[in-house]
């Protein structure tokens, strides 16, 4: 059978497209971005990796640099950490001091950020920024002098009240700038289908702010957990803190390097795991308003 073709056409199949290949430059680009992003990954996990190691050294294979990843581990540190100087307690303390200072800081900040937000309070918020800037150290003798004098020194209640001096602050400048990209139509809608102004706060505001307020409270209790100028001053034996706590490892004549690696990683996994899990939370509320306007 024989196939007729218009004059001028072609019976070949057409060729398969060729893959341009992609421009030497955006190659090299690519391979400097994996690099750049490795060594950033690689300094800021190193200090944590060195420190998991040498929590599971004796104080000769931490000084032995031949050692520095093949040897022999032990959790000899640990269990000096956790049993022998009883810093099962000082985990409670840390807890106890973080978790309340955290809630009173949300109870007191988010309706005082919601206002500030709403009645555009520029002197208040102005206020609540010099605290931010104001350094918590420059503050510690005036508080030991005046909490001194009031039998304080030594209890929960001025730890308590000295990480709030931070916390306060940071939980209002959040969720200020949260409740700025809430639009208000929102409470004029449920104030005109009867709801009071509180009423329109309670049930329509603060259920649309809990990712703001999740990352107030994380980033409050972390910088809490962490703290240890306040607790080194303000504290006592019975109240000591965690990070207080492994200050002991360190002596005039010589330094525990493994009981302090091993105190430090048990501080620091809890905040690990914490961020770990919540980041989702702590990028939306930083984020929050960004977009605003």
């Amino acid at each position: 059978m024989t196939v007729l073709t218009e004059p001028g056409t072609s019976t070949e199949a057409p060729k398969p497209a060729t893959r341009r290949r992609k421009p030497l430059r955006s190659r090299a680009y690519k391979a400097f971005r994996v690099v750049a992003l490795v060594l950033v990954v690689l300094f800021l996990i190193g200090p944590l990796i060195w420190m998991f190691l040498a929590s599971l050294k004796t104080s000769v294979d931490i000084y032995d640099t031949g050692k520095s990843f093949i040897f022999t581990p032990t959790v000899e540190n640990y269990a000096n950490v956790l049993q022998r100087n009883n810093y099962l307690v000082f985990i409670l303390n840390s807890f106890w001091v973080a978790f309340v200072s955290t809630a009173l800081s949300l109870v007191l900040g988010v309706p005082a950020a919601y206002a500030m937000s709403r009645f555009t309070m520029h002197r208040s918020a102005l206020v609540v920024l010099m605290a931010r800037v104001i350094p918590g150290v420059s503050l510690l003798v005036p508080w030991y002098y005046v909490f001194s004098n009031l039998k304080m020194v030594g209890g929960f209640e001025v730890l308590i009240l000295s990480h709030m001096f931070v916390a306060l602050p940071l939980i209002v400048y959040i969720m200020m700038s949260y409740f700025d990209s809430l639009p208000l139509e929102l409470e004029e809608s449920a104030q005109v289908d009867g709801l009071t102004p509180i009423g329109a706060f309670r049930r329509i505001t603060l259920p649309l702010s809990v990712a703001g307020m999740a990352t107030a409270g994380i980033l409050s209790f972390i910088f809490s957990w962490n703290n240890f100028m306040f607790a080194l001053v303000l504290s006592g034996s019975k109240t000591k803190t965690l990070p207080v706590a492994i200050f002991d490892f360190v002596s005039y004549a010589s330094i525990d390097w493994g009981g302090l690696m091993a105190a430090a990683t048990v501080v620091t996994i809890p905040i690990m795991i914490i961020a770990l899990f919540t980041q989702k939370y702590i990028v939306s509320g930083m984020t929050a308003g960004a977009t605003k306007g």
